[in-house]
């Protein structure tokens, strides 16, 4: 399970092999071995008998802003696997070898994108014009990515302005499946401008902590990425491959709104947008996690969608590997 934290005053320590969760004057005991991730919002404390703990049962503790973006996390200082991995991601970063591998993520975003829209199409009959239509030209972009060729730096310009071509036909979509009373103008972000924006941010920084963990378990590194820029601190690799699972938040935020969870009383105003508060976050998180935890067909097995992204870093890995020998 992922011990979610959204309480303010919210107090976490240890007895023996067990977490201890105080809030005023309640405390609830619970067992570390049920315990995979420790998710901290603003206004929670914890104790260094907890941290030892989680470390002890290799459990990460992640921090997240009140944009839901991780700015921290804990955990054992024990890098997973081989250098070799490394090494051999920093050497094909710059190469076609890098951009293609980059290339085919993005690819499998869209691919996720219009399987999504083609289920919704057939559940919602009255919107099957529009979808059809959007469907037929978001495959086209997807087409033209596909057949790109060359380095990051000769495509730099084409790739971008493709992706965000067919970034703004999936949203406009997107769009209509909301309430009206909901549907937003654009993307929006820190702070989101509209009630669907805040809450895909905030599911955004929960799958970005899920992805970087599977790829330092996996022996990749976060920060040598293949499209994004390596800019200082920036987890360049883990925003390359996040495209590939981004449609779980998606298709979870969506399924609040169709599910009519989503109340004004969610959110609190900022001078410049909006921002989840505590029963939002609450909301959302529960949502998503029970949609990560959710069992789906995956190549032959029957997995959780969270697993699925360590099976895929798993295999990056021998892939450079490989490349390697």
């Amino acid at each position: 399970m992922d011990l979610i934290l959204t309480t303010f005053g919210t107090y976490l320590h240890r007895s023996g092999e067990l977490f201890l969760i105080k809030i005023d004057n309640t405390t609830q005991e619970i067992s570390s071995r049920k315990v995979r991730s420790i998710l901290i919002t603003i206004g929670a404390s914890l104790s260094t008998d907890a941290i030892e703990l989680a470390i002890e049962k290799n459990i990460d503790l992640i921090f997240l802003d009140k944009f839901g973006d991780p700015y921290g996390r804990i955990w054992h200082g024990k890098l997973g696997s081989t250098t070799a991995i490394r090494r051999q991601q920093l050497r094909i970063a710059d190469t076609e070898a890098g951009f293609q591998l980059a290339l085919a993520w993005m690819v499998r975003k869209i691919d996720n994108q219009l399987d999504y829209l083609d289920s919704a199409r057939q559940k919602r009959t009255r919107l099957s014009s529009s979808l059809t239509e959007s469907i037929e030209k978001l495959t086209e972009s997807r087409n033209k990515i596909a057949a790109l060729s060359g380095t990051l730096a000769e495509m730099r310009s084409t790739i971008f302005q493709l992706e965000m071509k067919a970034a703004k036909l999936y949203w406009q979509t997107i769009n209509l499946l909301l309430p009206e009373s909901y549907r937003f103008e654009q993307r929006s972000r820190r702070p989101a401008q509209d009630e669907f924006n805040c809450l895909l941010n905030y599911a955004y920084g929960v799958l970005y902590g899920v992805v970087e963990r599977s790829c330092v378990l996996a022996g990749l590194d976060p920060y040598v990425g293949f499209i994004h820029t390596d800019d200082y601190n920036k987890q360049s690799f883990v925003f390359d491959l996040i495209e590939c699972y981004r449609i779980w938040a998606d298709e979870s935020v969506v399924n609040l709104f169709a599910n009519r969870q989503i109340k004004q009383n969610l959110f609190d105003k900022l001078h410049n947008g909006l921002t989840l508060n505590q029963d939002g976050k609450a909301v959302l998180l529960n949502s998503l996690v029970n949609f990560l935890d959710e069992k789906i067909h995956y190549n032959r097995r029957q997995v959780q969608r969270r697993e699925i992204v360590q099976l895929d870093c798993h295999h990056i890995a021998n892939q450079l590997i490989d490349k390697n020998q």
